[in-house]
């Protein structure tokens, strides 16, 4: 057997095992490597960038092709205003500390929580509080044991300047929400003007990390899919809920949480929703379409988790949030996507911010008659004191709600409507009887968000397995990096050539295949298994006689014989998850 195949760790954890064979097979490996590297960034080789552009597949057929999702593309560089207006530059801090001796910086909660202080307990700290704790719990530094200093706020954005002007401010994007919620009006436009719809981009996003020491898990450049989905809050109900109604949801509570223990507690989406645990039918729609995608990337439902988030966990943007977590060897349960209820906040603060309409308008079913309460500026006396700037005036006026004159004239006598003052006489202010056909609202928002990088590596470690002192990479067939290897026995009498012949039909059918002929066919096995490779067709001496070949199963190592000529049409099946391996053809007894 090769040695680049056995497990030179089987004891382990998979957290190691997974990023040595990554780096030796070409999976992923540190990035800017023969310049010492730099912490939070990876490089996809070529078995990591097919297996991460399958992970990617997944989501658009769960969610563009199946649910009709919209999909779209935009910057990485945002204007300093889009995330001042989102709130990103105010709330996207995190708590800081520096050796006062090699001056390395950490993340103050990340440190707590290998002192045993839970997440939660560490996210509501103010700065005070963590300098006790670092103090209390005798937190040094991971790297030389020198003390930290006081602890500060750190903004983890990436700032920039778009141009050469110092002032024009930008931002990398840390999320790709914000691209979909500033386009809104365009994509609104595109659905033709019906709620509701969604969008999703899958793209880079960056984050500064203080201390990225978690591989996959936490990195400073990343690939993220951000979905946001449009409705009418006055017309929440999720069409497509029967689809889901049924599908178990281990939920882990807020009020389990605070008990400091960790059991969740299985609902049905009916139930989460009928017990009101879940708040939005769509928000628990997503989160069922995001098990079942976890569950098709090879994570079993029972190492799944939603836990819901406590006050102080949510994001400033968020009514209601839900982590959808997956427990793996080295760090415990990881969160790999998250499910916010985002209510209107991101398109009112980019209306108010921008100043766009960014509302949608609502016909009625029938014209509704009500009374309600007008101002209506009195030009005739406005003129002779304003003149030219009555029309203004009267401007300034209109954006103000009625009400609000109406209580401001009553308490001070006077209302100023920008730099002018209007009197009680200057305006009409009464009751009137209108009929109404619509209305305009802002839009509500659920937002499932998927880290891609995780889903990589969840998929790298559920597949990580060794049979008989081999590594076999065991991802499901769907997402495997390459679905075919073929090998001719030898390298010789015509069977690489005939195995040339076999690969280039394969190729032509749109299969993803591997040509290898190094060394023995054991040996070809051996790197087929740890590369993840799905099926192994062997082209022997039968082959030029009888025009069979033989398919070998990387997990069960089972062997069938199949016709040449019948190899697209079973290969499209199997890989469509129509045949299992044994009714690929006639199996060989060992």
């Amino acid at each position: 057997m090769s040695t680049e195949a056995k497990c030179s760790k089987p004891a382990c954890d998979k957290f190691v095992a997974v990023n040595e064979l990554a780096k030796r097979r070409g999976f992923f490996w540190p990035s800017f490597e023969i310049y010492g590297g730099s912490g939070g960034f990876v490089t996809y080789g070529p078995l990591g960038s097919r297996l991460k552009q399958n992970v990617e597949a997944k989501l658009r057929e769960l969610f563009v092709k199946k649910i009709g999702i919209y999909e779209m593309e935009n910057s990485v560089i945002a204007p300093g205003k889009v995330f001042e207006a989102s709130g990103h530059v105010d709330h996207f801090k995190e708590p800081m500390v520096e050796c006062q001796n090699c001056h390395q910086r950490f993340r103050a909660d990340h440190l707590l929580e290998e002192k045993g202080i839970s997440s939660a307990e560490a996210e509501k700290m103010t700065l005070e509080e963590v300098a006790k704790e670092i103090e209390v719990h005798s937190v040094v530094c991971p790297d030389c044991k020198g003390k930290f200093g006081a602890p500060t706020r750190y903004l983890t954005m990436f700032q920039t300047t778009i141009g050469p002007y110092s002032g024009a401010v930008g931002y990398g994007r840390p999320e790709a929400a914000q691209n979909i919620f500033v386009e809104f009006n365009r994509l609104y436009t595109t659905a033709r003007e019906r709620l509701p719809f969604g969008c999703i981009q899958i793209g880079h996003a960056l984050r500064n990390e203080i201390s990225p020491r978690q591989g996959l898990i936490r990195l400073r450049e990343f690939t993220i899919a951000d979905l946001e989905f449009f409705f009418d809050p006055e017309e929440p109900a999720c069409d497509k809920l029967a689809d889901v109604e049924n599908e178990v949801l281990p939920i882990l509570l807020c009020e389990t949480r605070l008990k400091e223990c960790e059991d969740v507690t299985n609902f049905t989406v009916s139930e989460a929703l009928d017990k009101k645990i879940i708040r939005s039918e769509w928000q628990a729609f997503f989160m069922a379409q995001a098990k079942r995608l976890l569950t098709e990337l090879g994570v079993p439902a029972d190492k799944q988790r939603f836990i819901e988030k406590l006050t102080w966990e949510k994001a400033h943007y968020s009514s209601q949030s839900f982590d959808q977590e997956v427990l793996v060897d080295r760090w415990g349960w990881v969160e790999v996507s998250g499910h916010a209820y985002r209510t209107d906040f991101d398109l009112s603060c980019h209306m108010k911010a921008s100043g766009v309409d960014m509302t949608v308008y609502k016909e009625y079913a029938s014209p509704v008659e009500k009374e309600e309460l007008t101002v209506k500026p009195l030009m005739a006396k406005l003129g002779p004191i304003y003149k030219g700037d009555a029309g203004k005036v009267a401007a300034e006026l209109a954006k103000v709600p009625a009400q609000e004159i109406a209580d401001t004239m009553k308490k001070d006598g006077s209302f100023m409507a920008g730099n002018y003052q209007v009197l009680p006489e200057q305006v009409d202010i009464s009751m009137q009887k209108t009929i109404v056909r619509g209305t305009r609202f802002v839009p509500h928002v659920v937002e499932p968000s998927f880290g891609s990088d995780r889903l990589f590596y969840v998929a790298m470690e559920y597949a990580y397995n060794v049979k008989d002192d081999r590594v076999v990479m065991s991802f499901p067939r769907s997402i495997a990096p390459i679905q075919v290897g073929v090998y001719p026995l030898m390298g010789k009498d015509g069977l690489d050539t005939k195995a040339k012949e076999v690969q280039k039909l394969l190729v032509s059918e749109g299969f993803m295949t591997e040509y290898d002929e190094t060394g023995s066919i054991g040996r070809r096995y051996a790197r087929a298994d740890e590369a993840g490779i799905q099926l192994g067709i062997t082209i022997d001496y039968d082959t030029l006689s009888d025009g069979t070949v033989t398919i070998r199963d990387r997990d069960s190592w089972q062997q069938i014989r199949i016709q040449i000529k019948e190899l697209p049409t079973k290969l499209h099946e199997y890989f469509q998850e129509k045949l299992n391996f044994e009714q690929l053809g006639s199996v060989i007894k060992s």
